[in-house]
């Protein structure tokens, strides 16, 4: 949250975005100033600015915000979220302005509304069984990448193929590792007392399992009609500040100072593009199976709190991937055409999920697949959506439904590697259908026990979690 660490990151997301050579004086100021760059890896540098360079920091943060990116810049990328239309893949129509907190997206001209779901009727037992698998899912791929996130993708080959577990087909473990190579590439300090294979005992809290979570208790409270508003008092209801990060906490910030929707999402947040939307979006497509469209509407506003443009296109995305998939009916591939479908076709996420698909299709080395999207995508912060989708994309489409290989090749891709695991394994569980058809090396140490500080949840089973889920599946 501090200022001289936001504008570091603002700057990079304006050459991302159309805005850098507009930004370039700003930037000389501020380094003439004794400004830095955004941090490499971490989010906060270690020493508070002076007075005077953080007072600086927030004013170039307002200007910043003043410049616009020149016609032709990649579409998508700033303002308010799209809303999916009717016509071909990436065929969007935009939302409206909201003229304020209660406000709700419309659909676009000439679209139809949203199909009814498979849970019309309650869903029955095979909808239950495949959420059920989902929530395992999303577990075991998010405890699978904790250890290493974080990490960049030569310490995460090499602590795995010194565990003789290369490539990556188990729990990362510390057992025959040598002492150098845990010197060289130390475990996420969090989550390695938790998330190792000699330490899981249950499924230990995270942010990519928080906010399903909450997505939950805002379908509870106020059905599928909820508006961007909602998912802020929610927030500020039932989530703590610490457990919250990026895009999310400069959100939380911005509500606590009084700002309502879309302001909270673009007031000095520079991460606004980032993975927290995609996170959320799951329990969005496991409510509307069958309704890929309606899933992203969803995602939409529940997106628009905290991000903006591709942050907000890889929450649809995942949101429209995750409902054609909870049908039962649609193979990883059907499913990710579906989630392609909502994503404006020009934006710099569709073009990395295509191109994650493309070389996943065609390498059958799974390595060299992931060599492609960092060499393609490298430059994107670890945390940033557009990379990140990508190789959630990849993975899946060369894991081909198989469960494990879903979860491992996820988070062998790097980057945000627990909340890629997570949203894989989601999604690779709805595929496999049941919890049954998940190993059961991967199901038996999480003992069907979710820790979390989210009220009411704490130690819930993922059984119950899905009973839960499929009651709001059948709510009109």
């Amino acid at each position: 949250m501090q200022p001289e660490d936001l504008v570091g990151h603002e700057f990079r997301q304006a050459a991302e975005d159309g805005r850098g050579e507009a930004a370039e004086p700003l930037l000389r100021v501020w380094l003439a100033a004794g400004g830095h760059l955004a941090p490499t890896r971490a989010g906060a540098s270690p020493t508070p600015a002076p007075p005077e360079l953080r007072a600086l920091a927030t004013d170039l943060l307002t200007a910043l915000a003043a410049l616009t990116a020149p016609t032709g810049a990649h579409p998508g990328s700033r303002g308010l979220p799209l809303v999916p239309g009717r016509g071909g893949a990436g065929e969007l129509s935009p939302a409206p302005a909201e003229a304020g907190p209660g406000s709700r997206p419309r659909w676009g001209h000439g679209s139809a509304s949203p199909a009814p779901t498979e849970a019309g009727a309650g869903g029955g037992p095979a909808l239950r069984r495949r959420l059920e698998a989902a929530w395992l899912g999303r577990a075991v791929g998010c405890v699978l990448g904790k250890p290493v996130e974080k990490l960049p993708l030569h310490g995460i080959r090499a602590l795995a193929r010194a565990a003789g577990n290369w490539p990556l087909d188990g729990w990362f473990t510390e057992r025959g590792v040598p002492p150098q190579v845990l010197a060289a590439h130390p475990w996420n300090r969090r989550s390695a007392p938790t998330s190792l294979a000699e330490n899981i005992d249950g499924t230990p809290e995270d942010d990519d399992l928080n906010y399903p979570l909450l997505g939950l208790l805002l379908l509870q409270r106020h059905g599928k009609n909820f508006t961007t508003a909602d998912v802020g008092r929610l927030w500020l209801d039932e989530l703590p500040a610490g457990r919250t990060f990026t895009a999310e906490r400069v959100a939380y910030r911005n509500l606590l100072q009084g700002l309502e929707p879309p302001a909270t999402a673009t007031h000095h947040n520079p991460f606004r593009e980032w993975i927290g939307a995609l996170i959320r979006a799951d329990v969005h497509g496991w409510t509307n199976p069958g309704a890929p469209a309606a899933a992203a509407a969803q995602a939409h506003r529940d997106a628009a709190l905290t991000h903006t443009g591709n942050g907000v296109h890889a929450a649809g995305f995942v949101a429209a991937a995750t409902a054609a998939a909870a049908t039962g009916r649609a193979d990883v591939h059907t499913a990710l055409r579906a989630g392609l479908a909502v994503v404006p076709a020009r934006s710099r996420l569709a073009e990395a999920v295509r191109f994650g698909i493309r070389a996943a299709a065609s390498e059958p080395d799974f390595d060299t697949v992931v060599d492609l999207l960092h060499a393609r995508y490298g430059h994107y912060h670890w945390v940033h959506a557009v990379p990140n989708t990508a190789v959630i994309a990849a993975a899946l489409t060369h894991a081909d439904g198989d469960f494990t290989r879903s979860v491992c090749r996820a988070v062998s891709g790097g980057w945000d590697t627990d909340s890629n695991g997570a949203t894989a394994g989601a999604l690779a569980g709805l595929v496999a259908g049941s919890p049954e058809a998940i190993p059961h090396r991967w199901t038996a140490p999480l003992k069907n026990r979710l820790a979390t500080s989210v009220p009411g949840f704490d130690g819930i089973g993922f059984d119950t979690l899905a009973h839960l889920t499929a009651q709001e599946a059948a709510r009109s």
